[in-house]
């Protein structure tokens, strides 16, 4: 009975409505194409990692896991010394970056007190696509109590890249969700600035109830008009744009915001903050040129919230 219960777990984990995007946005809609190479949900074509946490024996642990490659992870490690009950999880695509008619699905549920931080082993690149497009699907969920960190490494599309991601969070009252993201221009040491088709996100930031604390969309299509892009509402001509959501209700929202505006406060770069609804947190949005410098604010930014909301300090999270 427990086999094929996991058979059948397995098997609705496959299912293509799960890894299949539903509603697109018509920039992507519009490129969607069986292609002449492997088509979607081929082998080596749908990657995905469903992963639980719950507190066992006074420690986060992965009590749940299935992975299907292109998308893996490791074992989780326990390498903070502030909080050696927090699991730190890398994720990582074998493929050595995304190609047409990919299609990824990235579930997390963190239960009751849980401690998660998960990130990737490197930048996320999306190769060239002639036919289809590839996409990836998000879905984070804290339980109350859990304390979530979501903080992958930039993303960089290439020349002719299409590529779709919806990251959809779920927040209960009294957890915490921390998440990051950073895109670049393009494959810059390769001159290639806003060369891709099209790069469309969503993420939307919801209570168990329905309740919105965030929506965040981009569209970003160069075309022949590259205004649209490097406007004062998108890159505003820079290189590098990242966000940081921070979710919680550990401290007023006013304090998160305020204390994002001092993570950052001198540095040379262009950023803003505000509060999200309902008291529910801040958030974080900056511009800047420099690869190092656009990770070293986000970083700070991170560093200066999680020591606000836990008293501890963010512990060294070298990537080789």
């Amino acid at each position: 009975m427990l086999l094929r219960t996991a058979e059948t777990a397995a098997a609705d984990r496959l299912d293509p409505a799960r890894w299949t995007a539903g509603r697109l946005p018509p920039e992507v809609a519009g490129l969607a194409a069986r292609p002449d190479t492997l088509a979607p949900g081929s082998p080596a074509k749908v990657g995905i990692l469903d992963l639980g946490f719950a507190v066992r024996r006074g420690r986060t642990e992965l009590v749940e896991r299935y992975q299907k490659t292109p998308l893996q992870i490791m074992r989780p490690l326990w390498i903070d010394p502030a909080r050696p009950d927090a699991a730190h999880v890398y994720l990582m695509a074998t493929g050595g970056g995304v190609t047409q008619a990919d299609r990824y699905r990235i579930d997390v549920r963190c239960g009751p007190g849980t401690r998660v931080h998960l990130t990737t082993q490197a930048a996320t690149k999306v190769f060239r696509m002639e036919q289809d497009y590839a996409s990836q699907l998000v879905h984070l969920d804290a339980e109350p109590g859990a304390y979530l960190e979501y903080l992958p490494d930039p993303l960089i599309p290439f020349r002719g890249a299409r590529f779709y991601q919806r990251t959809a969070v779920t927040a209960a009252p009294g957890s915490t969700v921390v998440l990051g993201e950073t895109l670049t221009a393009g494959r810059l040491a390769r001159g290639e600035r806003h060369d891709y088709r099209v790069l469309a996100t969503d993420l939307e930031i919801a209570r168990p109830d329905g309740t919105l604390l965030a929506v965040d969309t981009l569209r970003l299509v160069p075309g022949g008009d590259r205004r649209t892009v490097t406007g004062p509402a998108v890159f505003a001509g820079h290189d590098h744009l990242a966000t940081l959501f921070v979710v919680s209700d550990l401290r007023p929202a006013a304090e998160i915001a305020d204390t994002l505006h001092r993570a950052l406060d001198g540095q040379d770069l262009l950023y803003g903050v505000s509060t999200l609804p309902e008291d529910g947190g801040a958030w974080l949005r900056l511009l800047d040129d420099s690869p190092v410098r656009t990770a070293a604010a986000l970083a700070a930014a991170w560093r200066a919230v999680r020591l606000l909301l836990t008293g501890t300090p963010a512990p060294d999270l070298r990537k080789t």
